[in-house]
């Protein structure tokens, strides 16, 4: 081996090795710069990487976005159509895919069908009419109504921005009264100008845990039978969520023919403009609970009422209290 070679070889590791334990702050601190420059950038790759998903998730999807910001259907298009060419042809594929009640479209279904068998972007009402096809499970949850977010109105000529029930046979001389049947029924978290419940057999009946401007629980003791509703191979379930609508409307609207649910939830319904009903039902259970309604600050009008109409075998009836509220406010 060349002497030389040796000879710079050695005094190199020399230098190194004092420079090492001569100053090992100063080693340190250079190892720190190094360390500190890696881990920033790739904390910034990552900010980035997140920056750039949750813009091609709106971009990708521009039209339910801006449903989820409270725009009913027509507005939403009109804005969309009317801002960026970039993003018109995203819009369009998807607006013009299916309507679905899964989807949270609005239009009338005929359960337990889940594509609308009317549909038009005008029309804002989410109407779920029941046959002689019983449904295991119905879910409408997380929604906003009437005129409670922008840009909506209640349907010509209605009153009431939820309508849960049968129909009576006065709307139509033809018309043979119907019912609304359900194993279990649970209305949880409404928020209504004003809250009726007429003309229901219930086995069960808990009316627990609401606040509202003036009530009136009237109900009467009764026979009502517990029931479930069975059928062999039930529907599939419909289940929809974080939706707005005009209005919605849960029906047996067949003459003669009571809708057939075995578990109906409506769970944290938001609305404003018009009242809710509850409407001819017979019920194994019905539970009313953590509701609030109101809105005219007067607790002499009774914004909630359970009418001498509604028939129970078994009554709970707790923690009910009147509270002043003013008119819900708009999402």
């Amino acid at each position: 081996m060349n002497s030389n070679f040796g000879l710079g070889f050695y005094t190199t590791f020399q230098f190194f090795w004092w420079s090492v334990t001569a100053s090992p702050v100063r080693t340190y601190n250079k190892v720190k710069a190094v360390r500190d420059k890696l881990l920033a950038t790739v904390e910034y790759l990552q900010a980035e990487s997140a920056k750039w998903r949750t813009a091609f998730n709106i971009i990708k999807s521009p039209y339910s976005f801006l449903r989820a910001c409270g725009l009913n259907p027509q507005m939403a298009a009109t804005f969309l159509f009317a801002g960026s060419v970039a993003t018109t042809s995203v819009v369009a594929v998807e607006m013009m895919e299916p309507p679905s009640f899964s989807r949270g479209d609005s239009g009338i279904y005929n359960a337990p069908i889940d594509a609308p068998i009317f549909f038009e972007e005008k029309f804002n009402t989410l109407r779920l009419d029941l046959g002689t096809t019983p449904v295991g499970l119905v879910e409408i949850t997380d929604t906003t109504l009437g005129t409670a977010y922008t840009g909506s109105a209640l349907p010509t000529n209605e009153t009431n921005v939820i309508i849960v029930g049968g129909k009576p046979a006065v709307v139509d001389p033809a018309f043979t009264e119907t019912f609304l049947e359900v194993g279990h029924m649970i209305v949880d978290r409404w928020r209504c100008e004003t809250l009726t419940l007429s003309n229901i057999d219930a086995h069960t009946l808990i009316i627990s845990g609401n606040a509202s401007d003036g009530q009136s629980i009237a109900a009467v003791a009764g026979t009502p039978r517990n029931r479930g509703i069975n059928g062999g191979n039930r529907a599939t379930d419909m289940v929809t969520s974080d939706s707005y609508y005009d209005q919605l409307k849960i029906t047996a609207a067949s003459s003669g023919i009571n809708g057939k649910i075995d578990t109906l939830i409506l769970s944290n319904l938001y609305s404003k403009g018009g009242g809710c009903l509850i409407d001819r039902v017979k019920a194994g259970t019905l539970e009313v609970v953590l509701n609030e309604v109101g809105g005219d600050t007067n607790l002499a009008t009774k914004a909630f009422q359970v009418e001498t109409s509604v028939v129970y075998k078994s009554f709970i009836n707790t923690d009910n209290v009147e509270v002043s509220m003013a008119v819900p406010a708009a999402q």
